[in-house]
Order: C-alpha cells, then structure tokens, then sequence
C-alpha cells in the first residue's frame, strides 16, 4: 500500500504554491461560470489572503505538504478546522492535490487518508470539501472513499 504522510508546507513552498491554487481555483470559477476571467485570478488570491492571513502559520489552518517514504513531496492540501458555513466538529478541505509527475499510482488516495488523519489529530469529527461536477476522477475518490454527496448543484447549458 501507498504511504504518504504529511506536514506543514515552508514559507517557499507556501508562496509557489499561493500562486498555483490562485490560478487553479480561479479557472474553476470562470469555467463554472461563476466568475468573469478578468481579475478572476486577483480575486482568487485575495479570497485566499483573507482565510489566510498569517500564511501557512494562520491558526486554524492546516497547509500541509504530502511527502513519501523518501520525504520527496508528492502534493498538497489546506484543510480549515473551522467550517465556513459554522457546522460544528466538521472541518473543511479547500485543497488537496497531487502533482502532476506522480499521479496514477495511488497516491491521491494515500493523501487524503493522510489529511484526514491529520484533520481528526486536530481534533475535527468530520471533512467535507466541494468538488466541481467535470472532475471525474475526484469525485469517484471521494465516494470510494466513504464521502457522502450533502449538497448539489445541476446545471444544463443550452
């Protein structure tokens, strides 16, 4: 079996990364069609400054690194313990990602166990998270993995 273990990212890898999520997150918005694609990106980061105002040292915050048995990174993830909406005991995950080079080969799975042990460490009962409808791939994890569907959007494009 896979084994990843995680721990907080560096001041580095924490800025390479704002940078990343905010281009990432704000494609999803616009491809949503959420967002319009100018200052789509800006806003991403701005939104992000907010939740996260010390970085990766802001409290209630988990901005972690997923690591091999090697310790050579192997993706990410920021789990907030507090809820946005407020639900008590369930945190929430707003990131969680493999890279690129090492996917296929079991590590998103092993990730995530490792972000919900870390979630459950820090004392939270529960992860929800969101994931857009076009991913495929995550959604099928996530039902493997014992996540329920709590909320739904449908959308038909004519």
């Amino acid at each position: 079996m896979t084994k990843v273990n995680v721990r907080r990212m560096t001041s580095a890898e924490y800025e390479q990364w704002q940078i990343a999520i905010a281009e990432e997150y704000a494609d999803e918005q616009v491809t949503a069609g959420r967002w319009q694609r100018e200052g789509a990106v800006q806003r991403a980061r701005d939104e992000n400054s907010q939740l996260l105002p010390d970085g990766p040292a802001t409290a209630r915050m988990l901005v972690l690194r997923g690591v091999d048995a090697a310790g050579d990174p192997v993706g990410r993830a920021w789990v907030g313990l507090d809820h946005p909406r407020g639900i008590p005991d369930v945190a929430f995950l707003y990131d969680i990602e493999v890279i690129e080079a090492r996917r296929g080969s079991g590590l998103g799975r092993a990730l995530l166990e490792a972000v919900e042990e870390a979630t459950r460490q820090a004392g939270s009962g529960a992860l929800e998270l969101n994931v857009f409808g076009r991913n495929r791939s995550a959604i099928s994890l996530y039902s493997s993995s014992g996540y329920d569907v709590v909320t739904q959007q449908m959308r038909k494009t004519f």
